[in-house]
């Protein structure tokens, strides 16, 4: 008696956050709707907690609670948020100001939007050090240079002198994930932060963020909807439905023996994979080529040198690589938005122009765009019929009653009901639904080609999937041809024909997607290959440990005479 008295004090000395009996509503056409029903969650100290469920689950929700925060138009309607023993929803807003940022902290889904663009990285690091007096100017600048060493950021001394548009996507996470570090918090909240990110990358991350948790006995909600990494990083998984708890259980556990089906369909492998083509006849025409292009930023620095390759009718071109390697840029170059130092773009056997401006109308209406956030990629102030009738408009002249029906169609070509979907605004859709307006508003021109930006990169595995499928029937019916920009490699096997691969702005591999994926790889393939999390809690630190060796090996070789 007296030994399980001794636990359980010891156990509430170690406990850092406990959530009981949460409801959390939202107001929806004048009505309060439940988001969270009744989820009871809670967090030791040095513990890392796995949020997941499919998008809608409620995950972000309940992870902006623990810091005692609700979005606008939401309301925490019952239950209590304990931390450290302060009760969150009865501190005034000053005292609740000085945890958050300091011992509470949160790394958000999308940096590009939460970074301020008009302030440097560093300023933006070094504001909360010092609106919470936890480390002066020149002490907070030497921190972050080596935090922005520790996640493997480039040029670490000068990195934080640049501004948030002059960093990749990924690079501009890794800042984000660096900036929450920066007070030394008791408790993150990580809202899906390596979403953004390459394999080898994400690995380099997962690695930065496993030490520092351990380091620093710092405790951690990581939320994801990528079920190998938080396989990798969480100590105990729980599993949300439509804002209520399925079931919880230490990882390893959960891993080997979910007990719920919902729980066991996340863990099932997807199912969609597309055919892949026959390769194309050398007499076919490809509808882009991309002919030897060399291109950058700025006259210094090329970030691409020397690309080449070619995208057929009703094909798919997997473009894959590291975050850097040249993607996001091939797809400026494709567009106009960024013209080459050298080489062409060929559509359909006509060179374009190299700058969108000097391209017609028609050469611009055949190349569409689908983007990898929706959130920022939507106007928030237009609703669905205007966001997707500008395209049909502007491209084809439609007006007036033509023009609804157009919209209309469009809808139920994307699998959403008209009459339900047509007149809300972005704000009131799920993730997958606002990426599913991105795609009407490409195909709304008639395209013949889409570049696809990791447009599945931000979506849980489910509804990633759907758009898969969906992607896959357009093409099949409105003979599309897809560039599609990714670093997740299992979309590749699911989507593509062909798989070019990139680093540091070259093509060092291209082949079909049946032969690429075969050994013997291409040695940066390989590593690609092999950064790809696997279902296994200690995937992350065998693979860490066997890279270790092998630079340890290759070291050694090099020292010998």
């Amino acid at each position: 008696m007296k030994q399980h008295l001794l636990t359980k004090i010891n156990a509430m000395k170690q406990r850092l956050l406990t959530m009981e009996n949460i409801h959390i509503q939202g107001k929806s056409d004048e009505q309060w709707v439940d988001i969270i029903k009744g989820v009871d969650l809670y967090l030791n100290r040095g513990e890392v907690l796995g949020l997941i469920g499919e998008s809608g689950a409620g995950k972000s929700t309940l992870g902006l609670a623990a810091m005692g925060f609700c979005r606008d138009g939401c309301v925490i309607s019952e239950g209590s948020v304990h931390f450290d023993g302060k009760d969150l929803l009865a501190l005034s807003r000053e005292d609740i100001r000085q945890l958050r940022g300091n011992r509470i902290a949160y790394v958000a889904q999308s940096a590009a939007a939460s970074f301020n663009p008009a302030h440097k990285l560093i300023d933006q690091f070094c504001e909360a050090p010092h609106l919470h007096n936890v480390m002066g100017r020149k002490e907070s600048e030497a921190y972050a240079r080596k935090l922005y060493k520790r996640i493997n950021l480039p040029s670490p001394e000068t990195f934080g002198l640049r501004y948030p548009h002059e960093v990749s996507g990924g690079q501009l996470q890794r800042a984000m994930t660096a900036m929450a570090l920066s007070c030394r918090p008791d408790l993150i909240i990580f809202d899906e932060p390596t979403t953004a990110l390459d394999v080898t990358t994400q690995i380099e991350v997962l690695a930065a963020i496993k030490d520092i948790v351990k380091e620093f006995n710092t405790a951690a909600i990581y939320i994801s909807h990528d079920l190998a990494v938080v396989a990798q990083m969480a100590d105990r998984i729980q599993v949300l439905l439509k804002g209520e708890e399925v079931e919880q259980a230490p990882t390893k556990l959960m891993l080997k023996a979910p007990k719920k089906a919902y729980t066991k369909s996340l863990w099932a492998v997807r199912e969609h994979a597309r055919i892949e083509q026959p390769a194309p006849k050398k007499t076919d025409t490809p509808v882009i080529s991309i002919r030897q292009v060399t291109a950058g930023y700025t006259s210094q620095q090329d970030v691409l040198k020397n690309v080449s390759f070619d995208i057929h009718k009703k094909r798919t071109i997997a473009v894959v690589g590291e975050s850097g390697s040249g993607k996001s840029t091939a797809a400026r170059v494709v567009t106009g938005l960024l013209p080459p130092r050298q080489g062409s773009i060929v559509f359909d056997g006509a060179e374009l122009p190299a700058d969108y401006q000097k391209r017609s109308r028609d050469q611009l209406r055949q190349i569409q765009m689908i983007y990898q956030m929706a959130d920022t990629a939507l106007n928030p102030k237009l609703r669905i019929r205007d966001l997707i009738a500008r395209p049909a408009s502007m491209y084809l002249g439609l007006s007036g009653r033509a023009l609804d029906e157009r919209v209309r169609a469009l809808l139920a070509m994307i699998e959403l009901e008209p009459d339900q979907y047509i007149d809300r605004l972005p704000s009131e859709l799920s993730g997958g639904q606002k990426q599913r307006i991105g795609i009407a508003r490409a195909i709304a021109a008639e395209p013949s080609f889409i570049i696809c930006d990791e447009v599945t990169s931000a979506l849980d595995q489910l509804v990633a999937e759907e758009i898969l499928k969906l992607l896959d029937r357009l093409q099949s019916e409105l003979a599309l041809s897809y560039m599609f920009i990714t670093h997740d490699l299992a979309t590749v096997r699911a989507i593509a024909d062909r798989v070019v691969v990139m680093k540091d702005g070259a093509v060092v591999e291209q082949d079909g997607k049946s032969k690429l994926f075969k050994p013997p790889h291409h040695p940066y393939t390989e590593l690609l290959l092999s950064s790809v999390p696997e279902m296994d809690a200690e995937w992350l630190d065998r693979l860490l440990i066997a890279r270790t060796k092998k630079r340890a090996k290759k070291r050694g070789r090099k020292a010998k005479p």
